[in-house]
């Protein structure tokens, strides 16, 4: 243990008294969405998040810097650290170890002490009961004051009272776990989704080492897939690592850390010449979607700062409207961090900050931080000024191309687009829309839809690239006018001209289908772009979703099979071939959605009884934005890099 370690431990220590419970498990079970947010592949990384968590809050409290995960041979997990270790003496209340209380009560912890932990991350503070309640096994072992204690769970009972294991000189606790099938979609978990989340937690908390490691396979050299994770510099190292596959405007991280009314804030950002505007907050390591007080603090620090810079340099006298503060933010990359002892969370998601006191604190420190950059270095405050200069010109193009998009397309009556064929249904909920590659493939899904609530949008080849373009050019696309009208949406509220209003969405469902093959597979990218960019309120409300028709028709006789994959299309032909020797087996491969005639297209990809729909999320904002810019950018190498290890085969379309 370090001296400053020690002195931190005599100074409070941390036993069964600090361990505050609220509520009891019961409930877990019966709704596990409620606590984890879903079922499926999202909610099962989010137990390793809840275990994480708890060693993150040893590190921010200072007694901890290792962090350690392990995805078994079996697909369980194991989270190992180096910090004092759960307390194992009797807590008084509850009757029993404070191990058995952390683990079996919800919302059971230290983080409920305001002494214990002055920040805690994690959103609900549900913690490791919560994944305990949810896995059909889980192991704790702690190493604590000499000695290795352990205590095993099934489905959050204990199977035995704590018990010591032997002496030991480490600290720190060790949580083994295996998730629930009959509770999860699946059980598997993916490396990468991981992999990403501590890459973000290492840059949020600098100077704690995070490593992950799969032992489910190994490489030709017999290693496993292994990763660690380590950042000095903090936030300034994850924005440089966003920004790398763009072309920088200013070769700078503008940088700071420190308290301000208390609250920690620590902030980086530079400009790149891009159009876009990426902005990443966190609290208490919490990537907050939908922004609020923190993220409000730091635009209003941001204008303020850079307008009255502008100003003072006579840069503006020659401009002939008002500058917002969008144009202060485009190409701008920035992630915003702050620590806040009693977070308010609200919005759909429980993702955006209320605390109103932050909003000074963010503010305060950006003005300071900007105030001393631009005057240390006044080229590249030259340079940020004019690229906002631009972005203003740009701003007031685009404003009269939007209400180009949102004029009444008086030729069709409707005011929607000429290509759309509508369905009957009125009500969005029950609505879906597809966007379908080309005239012929529309031709085909219009005859084989069910036109009660499918409408079908044909698009005619590849849409603009939004990543490259400027706003107004954007806006002046034809398919992409068109997506804006048929779904409704409108451009612009009284806040801000980038946000979406949705009220008036007008389906629910928004699918994109495209061919099977390299072109369709960049079309897709191209749309998921847009989206991405433009219509993340859509993506974030889970409206996204791609139609996946099938790559094979397997045909032996009278009887056939559709093939989505390889695997299936080897496994079909060989049970064809050991059905009966009357006639050999034919294999069809749909490059395109115009091979299939409309009864086949319906069956395979637009029934809602048969088909897969495969839902677009976001699991981390950051790690999305950056593999758009990636594969969607000026930057080469990056996007070559990035293919060539994600490529598992080619395919080659002759």
């Amino acid at each position: 243990m370090s001296d400053q370690a020690e002195n931190l431990e005599n100074k409070k220590d941390y036993s069964a008294s600090n361990i505050q419970v609220l509520e009891g498990l019961e409930a877990v079970r019966k709704r596990p969405a409620m606590y984890i947010g879903d079922v499926g592949v999202r909610g099962l990384h989010h137990l390793v998040y809840e275990v994480v968590d708890n060693s993150i809050d040893e590190a921010l409290a200072g007694y901890c810097d290792e962090i350690d995960v392990f995805i078994n041979e079996d697909n369980s997990i194991t989270v190992n650290d180096n910090g004092r270790g759960i307390p194992v003496d009797f807590h008084e209340k509850e009757g029993k170890s404070a191990l058995e209380v952390v683990m079996t009560v919800l919302h059971a912890g230290g983080k409920f002490d305001k002494d214990t932990y002055k920040v805690s991350g994690g959103l609900h503070g549900v913690g490791v009961s919560c994944v305990n309640a949810l896995s059909t096994k889980l192991r704790a072992e702690v190493h604590r004051k000499g000695i290795v204690y352990e205590q095993e769970y099934n489905i959050g009972v204990p199977t035995y009272d704590v018990r010591e294991l032997g002496k030991t000189e480490k600290t720190g606790t060790k949580v083994t776990f295996w998730p629930d099938k009959g509770i999860f979609e699946t059980t598997e978990y993916n490396y990468d989704t991981l992999s990403s989340r501590l890459r973000e937690l290492a840059f949020l908390n600098k100077g704690i080492r995070l490593s992950i490691t799969d032992l489910r396979n190994t490489d030709e050299d017999g290693n496993h897939l292994h990763e660690d994770f380590f950042s000095e510099d903090g936030l300034s190292e994850f924005v440089s690592f966003l920004d790398e596959s763009r072309e920088q405007l200013i070769p700078d991280v503008i940088y700071m850390d420190g308290e301000k009314n208390d609250i920690p804030v620590e902030v980086a950002m530079t400009y790149n010449t891009s159009y876009g505007e990426n902005l990443h907050s966190y609290v208490n390591n919490i990537n907050t979607h939908e922004g609020g007080t923190h993220l409000s603090g730091f635009r209003r620090g941001l204008t303020r700062t850079l307008k009255k810079y502008a100003d003072e340099s006579g840069m503006l006298s020659k401009l002939k409207f008002d500058i917002s503060g969008d144009d202060f933010r485009e190409g701008l990359t920035a992630v915003i961090s702050v620590k806040v002892a009693e977070p308010q969370f609200e919005g759909q998601t429980k993702t955006k900050l209320g605390n109103k006191d932050v909003i000074g604190a963010v503010d305060q420190a950006v003005g300071e931080m900007l105030t001393n950059y631009l005057e240390e270095h006044p080229k590249e405050a030259k340079t940020i000024v004019q690229k906002v200069i631009i972005a203003a010109q740009a701003r007031h193009a685009a404003r009269k191309a939007r209400e180009m998009v949102q004029r009444k397309n008086v030729m069709s009556g409707s005011g929607l687009p000429g290509k759309l064929s509508d369905c009957s249904e009125k009500d969005a909920s029950q609505c879906e829309i597809y966007l379908v590659e080309g005239d012929s493939a529309g031709g085909t899904a219009k005859q084989g839809r069910d036109r009660k609530f499918q409408a079908i949008m044909p698009l005619r080849g590849k849409i603009l690239n939004v990543e490259k373009a400027m706003q107004h050019k954007i806006f002046e696309n034809e398919e992409i006018k068109n997506i804006y009208t048929a779904l409704g949406v409108k451009l612009g509220t009284e806040e801000d001209e980038r946000a979406l209003d949705t009220s008036k969405l007008r389906y629910h469902k928004v699918i994109i289908m495209c061919d099977a093959d390299v072109d369709g597979s960049h079309i897709e990218t191209l749309i998921l772009t847009f989206f991405f960019r433009h219509m993340k309120e859509l993506v974030e409300g889970g409206n996204i979703y791609i139609a996946t028709p099938p790559l094979y028709l397997v045909k032996k006789g009278n009887n056939s099979r559709y093939c989505w994959s390889d695997e299936e299309r080897d496994k079909s032909i060989e049970e064809f071939k050991g059905a009966g020797k009357e006639s050999s087996v034919s294999v069809q491969r749909y490059k395109g959605l115009g091979e299939m005639n409309a009864e086949q297209l319906w069956t395979t990809t637009m029934d809602p009884a048969m088909r897969t729909l495969r839902q677009v999320t976001i699991d981390s904002a950051a790690e999305a934005d950056r593999i758009f810019s990636m594969l969607m950018g000026d930057e080469v190498p990056p996007r070559r890099e990035f293919i060539e290890k994600n490529a598992k085969y080619a395919n080659v379309d002759v």
